[in-house]
């Protein structure tokens, strides 16, 4: 008779949920960065970097830095905030995200105080809270 050790279920469970963590955070990130060309065409740039995708995370908010590269050398690098995982209800889910941004881009790149938060890693020491500028 051959024994095999297993583990315990809950075990399996746990590297699972880890599992499907790490490739929900991939996807996110990987989404974001492969939207620069939407972001550029809705800016109306002539090319755009994502330098920065950052998932949501229980008592972080998801971030997305772009540089958007205009004719003539001009730069224009924005930061945006979405929610954490754990804001609820109307705010911008992770899968929406990106196309919030192209929104706000395509919509004219508006700053107001209703939706400019301030950010000491931005470039400009503000960040556009995409969730606010959707509730405007």
């Amino acid at each position: 008779m051959t024994s095999t050790a297993a583990a315990p279920r809950h075990m399996h469970l746990e590297l699972d949920e880890d599992d499907d963590l790490a490739t929900t955070t991939q996807i996110f990130v990987s989404k974001l960065r492969a939207s620069a060309r939407r972001f550029a065409a809705a800016s109306g740039a002539d090319s755009a970097i994502v330098r920065e995708a950052v998932p949501p995370a229980r008592h972080r908010r998801s971030r997305c830095r772009v540089v958007l590269l205009y004719a003539g050398g001009q730069e224009s690098d924005v930061t945006f905030l979405g929610p954490s995982s754990s804001v609820a209800g109307k705010e911008v889910t992770m899968s929406q995200f990106d196309t919030a941004i192209e929104l706000w881009l395509r919509a004219g790149q508006e700053r107001s105080r209703r939706w400019l938060m301030p950010d000491e890693e931005a470039a400009d020491g503000v960040a556009i809270d995409i969730s606010a500028w959707l509730n405007r």
